[in-house]
């Protein structure tokens, strides 16, 4: 190599990084964003790591669910992440059929989001045998992957709808199953999302790589959560989060308090705005004076501008 990369002051945390964190029993904090200037903040807070959910779609699309989220928003969205973020780990989601449909197309979709996006990982839902070796395959190519078992958003038509799964012994078993079945194809963590705390706790138990909870209760290994429900700029708070300030509040009350000034004439004030000279003024009101005096406006004007 002809260059040597900058060195960051704070190492950056990698895959590898969150096993170690498991092993010394740190806990991983991992928080979601969409946008350049939310990494921003939340790299400044110093998670550890940030997920770029496909829950964009309902955070900045406007979309109810997931689903119509497409490989071209995912990667846009992590390139916007990955320039803010210079310490912590950045994962993509994969979006719903990037991946299911074709290995060879799911594999040039990961690239993607590593090598246009910025992305150091990607996540993926579910088990399935397709799930699985698209995890084996992104690992040979040297792709760090991600897995996501129990309530899986793009699966929501099949499980009828967002509610908590493995709370009875056959999918508890499932769970379990899929779990051991990503970490034996390669994937360096897990995320465990709507799973009853008890069960979490003993698949994080189970398991040598790490686990990230969002619903999961507190015997996991790291917590996710939305950056639009902890800061209240969603509509409705899921049962699993916890509204940390309300800026959803504070910014309408900005928009308002902005909304009268400008109605009431109070703003602009002179402190935002920029003033001409007298001899300037003098200068352009004699060129309007004129362009007043022409019968012409239109043609005048053109000749202004030659």
């Amino acid at each position: 190599m002809s260059a040597v990369a900058p060195v960051s002051p704070t190492p950056r945390v990698t895959a590898p990084s969150l096993r170690a964190m498991k092993e010394a029993g740190r806990p991983i904090v991992m928080l979601t964003a969409y946008d350049y200037h939310a990494a921003r903040l939340v790299e400044a807070a110093g998670v550890d790591a940030v997920l770029v959910g496909d829950s964009l779609g309902m955070t900045m699309l406007g979309y109810s669910s997931t689903l119509p989220v497409t490989i071209d928003d995912m990667v846009r969205a992590t390139a916007a992440v990955s320039r803010a973020c210079s310490h912590a780990l950045v994962i993509a989601d994969m979006p719903f059929m990037s991946y299911a449909a074709d290995h060879a197309e799911g594999m040039r979709n990961a690239g993607r989001l590593i090598a246009e996006g910025g992305a150091h990982a990607v996540k993926v839902e579910s088990a399935s045998t397709a799930t699985l070796d698209l995890v084996e395959g992104l690992v040979d190519a040297g792709i760090p992957a991600m897995g996501h078992v129990g309530l899986t958003p793009q699966s929501v038509n099949t499980l009828g709808g967002y509610h908590a799964q493995g709370k009875d012994v056959a999918s508890a078993t499932l769970a379990i199953a899929q779990s051991l079945s990503l970490e034996d194809a390669g994937a360096f963590a897990i995320v465990l999302e709507c799973v009853p705390a008890e069960l979490a706790e003993r698949i994080s138990e189970l398991l040598t790589i790490p686990t990230i909870g969002i619903g999961a209760g507190s015997g996991c290994d790291g917590q996710v959560q939305v950056f639009h429900d902890l800061l209240g700029l969603g509509e409705f708070l899921p049962k699993h989060a916890k509204r940390y300030a309300d800026i959803g509040g504070a910014i309408m009350q900005a928009v308002s308090a902005y909304a009268n000034d400008v109605r009431d004439g109070a703003f602009p004030r002179d402190e935002q705005s920029t003033h001409l000279s007298i001899d300037v003024i003098d200068q352009i009101d004699a060129v309007i004076a004129e362009v007043a005096a022409e019968e012409d406006i239109a043609e005048f004007g053109e000749g202004l501008l030659l």
